[in-house]
């Protein structure tokens, strides 16, 4: 796969907005209706709504004492005065964020600029619309060290996907962006630890719900049906590896393990699932410190060819512990031994160097190996969690069962128990393994794969609207 196919933010271009001075409103005015452009102010570096310089409509909306309003554009420039007396409150908003921006504009020789950034695919939109207003959009050199913004692509089905990654934090612009891999280690945690094709076809019911928006109180979660679908997915391929359905009913053969039958191997498999999901961690991690970086970032760094040495070292040489072959533990421990050498000399030329830096290199490498060991066992509680799971089920199935058996009203009331239990079940382990997949998610993943955070792309968008500027009540119009 060649680099720009790669999951990554959409590339952005450094540019500047030019055009002449008498004509700048009316260029800002189709700028901020094409919502495509994050325009420097020179104060902040990001978007002038943190840094607006206060104008005449700012003074006047300061005065009013009224609540700010969703801004407005006027198509042509309005009259303040009017705008005022007639309570068009979102007008001079929108006045006040378009004053400025014009204040904060380069002016030489008639012209003024202002610079910001663009995806690079609209470049060419941006500036269809600006040139019959007089304005251009030019190309600039991005400078050293910028902090360039994040847009991650908002459309199809990764874009459902995105809450998952942006929760955590926005994903640095040179990073890629791992929506897709954090929703399948995510689906199949959760499905470890609530492997059971009864609760899981439930689940997949109800995400069908809501991708078809039904019933209508729910359309606030609709956004969430992937996760709940995905979940629900794992949770029945590993209720039939389980033998697990609404508990041991029977309804379906143990294919793999019964959980309660040996919690070993179910830890052992945890342990492993732990350890191949680290992997791909790290290996994202250490593209990511390439694209950062270079060369330098990737090969120094914990969460690059360095702790990913360590990794695989300790992997290598725990498998050949188990195996006796000896071959395989001098092989991982030799992997091993580099890797931590690796990471102590980037960490001690981090730290500046010196007896000083040596001491906190050698303590953030054995801090390295502690959380390298923790973090694999911190997977196994998938395993803990799926025996509680059973466990519960088991306890809902045998007291049912119980009543049921003694006949009469009491058969009705093992039903109850039955029904009562596996929808408690049902909400109650949901939500633990839900939360402790999204845990694992972040803490033992993510913390391999970011290790800085992005600045979310914020274009500034307010709509143009054709407004009656005679006196009197104004009036809003088809939009410009």
């Amino acid at each position: 796969m060649r680099w720009p196919d790669l999951p990554a933010p959409a590339r952005m271009r450094r540019v500047a907005l030019v055009a002449p001075e008498d004509v700048l409103r009316d260029v800002l005015v189709r700028v901020a209706a094409a919502a495509a452009v994050e325009i420097d102010t020179g104060e902040t570096g990001s978007s002038g709504r943190d840094g607006a310089r206060p104008g005449e409509a700012a003074r006047r909306l300061a005065r009013s004492g009224q609540p700010t309003p969703a801004p407005v554009l006027a198509a042509r420039r309005p009259d303040l005065s009017l705008l005022e007396q007639a309570g068009r409150y979102d007008l001079l908003t929108g006045e006040a964020q378009l004053e400025a921006y014009a204040a904060a504009a380069v002016r030489r020789a008639g012209a003024a600029a202002l610079a910001g950034w663009i995806p690079a695919e609209r470049v060419g939109e941006v500036a269809a619309a600006l040139a019959p207003a007089g304005g251009a959009v030019v190309a600039l050199p991005r400078p050293p060290e910028a902090d360039v913004p994040t847009l991650l692509p908002g459309h199809g089905a990764r874009a459902a996907l995105e809450p998952l990654v942006q929760t955590y934090g926005t994903v640095p612009y040179a990073d890629l962006d791992p929506s897709w891999p954090a929703w399948a280690s995510y689906v199949l945690m959760f499905g470890i630890m609530f492997g059971d094709a009864g609760h899981g076809l439930l689940m997949i019911g109800v995400a069908a719900a809501l991708r078809a928006g039904w019933p209508r109180w729910l359309g606030p979660f609709r956004a969430a049906w992937p996760f709940v679908g995905g979940a629900g997915v794992a949770a029945t391929v590993f209720g039939l590896l389980y033998g697990e359905c609404f508990g041991p009913t029977g309804l379906v053969p143990v294919i793999w393990i019964s959980p309660l039958s040996d919690p070993v191997t179910l830890l052992l498999a945890a342990a492993a699932t732990g350890a191949v999901l680290l992997a791909g961690a790290y290996t994202l991690g250490a593209i990511n410190r390439w694209r950062e970086g270079g060369w330098r970032s990737v090969l120094y760094a914990p969460t690059g060819v360095a702790g990913s040495c360590v990794f695989l070292g300790a992997a290598l040489a725990a498998a050949g512990w188990h195996a006796h072959h000896g071959l395989l533990l001098v092989v991982g421990g030799g992997i091993g031994l580099a890797g931590l050498a690796l990471a102590f000399a980037g960490l001690a030329a981090e730290a500046g160097g010196g007896g000083t830096g040596v001491v906190q290199a050698a303590v953030e490498v054995v801090d390295l190996v502690v959380r390298l060991g923790s973090n694999v066992v911190s997977f196994t509680r998938l395993a803990a969690f799926g025996l509680t799971h059973a466990a519960l089920g088991l306890l809902v199935w045998e007291g049912a069962g119980a009543l049921w058996r003694r006949g009469g009203v009491l058969s009705a009331a093992g039903v109850a128990v039955f029904v009562l239990g596996t929808a408690l079940a049902l909400s109650l382990e949901a939500l633990v393994a839900g939360i402790q997949a999204l845990r694992l998610e972040y803490y033992e993943l993510f913390s391999r794969v970011f290790v800085t955070q992005g600045r979310p792309f914020r274009p500034w968008h307010v709509p143009a609207v054709s407004t009656d500027l005679e006196p009197g009540p104004l009036r809003a119009c088809a939009p410009a």
